[in-house]
């Protein structure tokens, strides 16, 4: 899809977008209530947004734009089923800030996307890899903020990782599947058919997500995971 036909996108998916709206929303405020909560507990009464936090943000999300540009498919999957590594930028966001920048990181890389790359995927690819994301770096940037340890670092990746895999495969299944298959004018049987000559063991919507898509979510966070405990410290002193 070339940008000029990003606005004409919008109108015609006009409901989608509004789904989208609510659904980031929903996710800043979840984050934005757990970073006022740590701040209760802690006593402390600094703004959940400083000036250095909003530069330290844009930095991480210009990186994570760039990043979700470089994508690749596995052979275990269709071809428009690609992972990128831009989880890790906001990983490393949360986990410095907290949860709310981790989340505006997410948000922002696909912003930044659209600007260099558009979408081929009518939106729906690009709410995915936000809403998807946001379940590996919430839930990841929430724990490590109880303890800042690295024992919780690798607990909290691993909560993450578990809980965007569930989320994502479900997701799938019930929206996003018969969502791009609307939008795409794709029949449902013509993707799982993809996934059937890939797999002999997909025949339908529940075994093409739980061999395809819970793969391709394990695999990502996984790597996302392993490479932000490699880089995360040695970062997180330039940070501070």
């Amino acid at each position: 899809m070339e940008k000029g036909t990003i606005i004409t996108a919008l109108k015609e998916n006009a409901a989608f977008m509004l789904i989208c709206i609510a659904a980031t929303a929903g996710i800043l405020a979840v984050a934005w209530l757990f970073e006022r909560s740590f701040a209760k507990r802690n006593g402390s009464t600094a703004r959940t947004l400083t000036t250095r936090k909003v530069a330290m943000i844009g930095m991480f999300s210009a990186i994570a734009g760039i990043l979700y540009c470089v994508d690749f498919a596995l052979p275990i999957a269709p071809s428009f089923y690609k992972i990128d590594l831009s989880e890790m930028p906001a990983l490393i966001a949360g986990f410095a800030f907290g949860p709310v920048a981790g989340v505006l990181v997410e948000f922002l890389k696909v912003v930044i996307k659209l600007l260099l790359k558009s979408t081929d995927s009518a939106f729906v690819g690009d709410f995915a890899n936000f809403l998807i994301g946001c379940m590996l770096v919430l839930p990841s940037s929430v724990i490590y903020s109880f303890r800042k340890t690295r024992k919780r670092a690798i607990l909290s990746l691993a909560v993450g990782t578990a809980v965007m895999a569930v989320f994502g495969t479900w997701f799938n299944a019930v929206y996003l599947l018969p969502t791009f298959a609307v939008l795409y004018g794709l029949p449902l049987d013509q993707i799982i058919a993809m996934g059937t000559a890939i797999n002999p063991a997909v025949r339908d919507l529940g075994t093409f997500v739980l061999f395809t898509v819970a793969p391709i979510n394990i695999i990502k966070g996984t790597l996302v995971s392993v490479l932000t405990m490699l880089v995360y410290k040695k970062i997180s002193r330039v940070i501070k």
